[in-house]
C-alpha cells in the first residue's frame, strides 16, 4: 500500500511538473509570437507608407510621428500621423485609420494627403473581407484603390464622395458594393479631418505644440 502511494505522488509530481513547463513554454511563446506579430505589422505599415510617399521624398517619414486628436473620426484617443518633412515643411502626411462598415468587419488604412489637400494615395493594411469580391481594395488585386490619387474633398455638398451606385464617382465592385463604399465614406472622412485639423497636422513633429490650442480643430 505504502509502494502505491508513493507511486501516485511521484507520477503526481511529475504530472505537476509537467504542466508548469508547458504552461512556461506556452507563455513564451505566446510572447514571442506577439512580438513577432507586432514587428511584422510594423514592417507591413512602413512598406504601405513607402509606396504612398516615395523615400526618396522623405526616408525618415515612419519615425515623423505626430498625434493628433481624432474626435472628427469617432476616436476616443490621439491617432498617429506620419509626416513627410522637406527643408523643414510638412509636405505630405499619412494618417492609418479604420472603418468599421467593412462587410466583414473593419478595414484599416492609410491615407496619404499631400498639404494642399490632395489625396496622394490611399492603402489597405488590413481586412478580412470575401476573397474575389471585397478584397479588390488591395493593390496586387485590382487597381482599384489608386482611383483615390489626387482627389480633393471640395466640401460637404461634393456628392462625388460616394460610389457610382449611390450618385458618386467611385466604382464599385460586381457583387460587392459595401466594402468600397466604406472606404470611400472614411477617406472623405479623413480629408474633412484633415482640413479641420490643418495647422495642427502640418506642425512638424519635433516643434512644441503648445502654441496651438490642443483641443482646436481650426486653422487660424
Amino acid at each position: 500500500m505504502q509502494d502505491l502511494l508513493a507511486s501516485i505522488r511521484r507520477n503526481t509530481a511529475g504530472i505537476a511538473i509537467f504542466a508548469a513547463v508547458t504552461a512556461g513554454l506556452i507563455a513564451i511563446t505566446q510572447v514571442l509570437t506577439q512580438e513577432r506579430i507586432a514587428a511584422n505589422r510594423e514592417a507591413h505599415q512602413a512598406r504601405a507608407l513607402y509606396e504612398i510617399l516615395p523615400q526618396q521624398l522623405d526616408p525618415n517619414l515612419h519615425l515623423q510621428v505626430l498625434e493628433v486628436p481624432a474626435p472628427e473620426l469617432g476616436m476616443t484617443q490621439p491617432i498617429k500621423v506620419f509626416q513627410s518633412i522637406v527643408d523643414g515643411r510638412v509636405e505630405a502626411v499619412i494618417l492609418p485609420v479604420t472603418t468599421a462598415e467593412g462587410y466583414s468587419g473593419d478595414i484599416n488604412l492609410l491615407v496619404g494627403i499631400w498639404r494642399d489637400g490632395r489625396v496622394a494615395g490611399v492603402r489597405v493594411i488590413g481586412h478580412r473581407e470575401t476573397p474575389g469580391l471585397g478584397d479588390k481594395i488591395e493593390l496586387d488585386k485590382s487597381n482599384w484603390i489608386l482611383s483615390f490619387n489626387d482627389q480633393r474633398w471640395l466640401g460637404e455638398e461634393d456628392s462625388r464622395w460616394k460610389v457610382r451606385k449611390d450618385g458618386g464617382q467611385f466604382d464599385q465592385f460586381t457583387g460587392a458594393t459595401i466594402t468600397p463604399r466604406a472606404i470611400v465614406k472614411q477617406v472623405a472622412a479623413v480629408l474633412r479631418y484633415y482640413e479641420q485639423r490643418k495647422t495642427q497636422i502640418l506642425m512638424p513633429f519635433n516643434q512644441p505644440q503648445n502654441t496651438i490650442e490642443r483641443g482646436s480643430p481650426h486653422e487660424s
